[in-house]
């Protein structure tokens, strides 16, 4: 993919397809209903001079009140994310060894969010705003995510074994046929599961950090070994940008666990 100094999303990156629309010209809109109002008042006198006035202000207002409407719309695209973005929060923030809380690929989840999901639906009317509002939209978008009740992490087994069984179980519970595969010779799959005729091969890796390239690897030549429709990666933690480069070449999915409770799979 070229790269680009421009975000997607972004107003520049708009630029390079088709050109945004220009934004609301608060002269030009003062102006016409000015222009408006008065020819009206010749007719009617004083009253409708008033009511130009009237609509003047109304302009006005309108116009300075555009950040917030802009970011009304943002919490509420957000708001219907919420839960995704709060497994993504859980998922991509995590404690070093020193105790730190490394919350980068929290971060740039939130800025691929906003630049691929939100700005897309929000248009290029107000794009204009989408700089100076950034800082502001993607406050929103942590204060959505950040309001959601997960269910308790330690919840999760810390075994690696038991952290398999865990994931095969919330994937039972889910439809799916289970079964987990020996500890030697598995190619990279912990659970095979199946639903409809869908084959997903599944790779479970309970840590504290975010998962590399390495599992990604495994999980796709564990698709071509078993058989199957689709593999996963499912993890605790999150995953190293390599990792999701990687999967998004492979095909390969990188999941939390508490995704598997509901999970449905397109087989293409």
């Amino acid at each position: 993919m070229p790269m680009s100094s421009a975000r997607p999303g972004s107003p520049a990156a708009a630029s390079a397809g088709e050109a945004p629309a220009r934004p609301p010209s608060l002269v030009t809109r003062l102006f016409w209903t000015g222009v408006t109002g008065a020819s009206i008042a010749f007719w009617y006198g004083p009253p409708a001079f008033a009511g130009t006035g009237v609509a003047l202000i109304a302009v006005l207002a309108r116009h300075l009140d555009r950040p917030r409407r802009l970011r009304r719309r943002v919490r509420r695209i957000a708001r219907h994310h919420a839960e995704t973005l709060a497994l993504r929060r859980r998922q991509e923030r995590f404690e070093d060894a020193y105790g730190n809380l490394i919350e980068d690929g929290w971060q740039r989840e939130c800025h691929y969010f906003l630049d691929r999901t939100v700005l897309p639906q929000l248009g290029t009317r107000d794009a204009d705003l989408f700089a100076r509002e950034r800082p502001r939209m993607l406050a929103l978008i942590e204060d959505e995510a950040a309001a959601i009740d997960l269910p308790d992490e330690d919840e999760a087994p810390e075994d690696g074994i038991d952290y398999e069984r865990f994931c095969a179980g919330l994937l039972t519970r889910a439809g799916w046929r289970t079964h987990r595969t020996p500890p030697s010779g598995d190619q990279g799959a912990d659970v095979v599961a199946e639903r409809e005729g869908l084959r997903l091969i599944v790779q479970c890796k309970r840590l504290g950090r975010p998962v590399g390239n390495a599992a990604v690897q495994e999980a796709a030549a564990a698709l071509r070994y078993w058989e199957g429709d689709r593999a996963a990666v499912v993890s605790n933690a999150g995953f190293t940008p390599a990792a999701r480069r990687l999967a998004a070449a492979t095909g390969v999915l990188l999941l939390h666990h508490g995704e598997l409770a509901d999970l449905e799979i397109d087989p293409d």
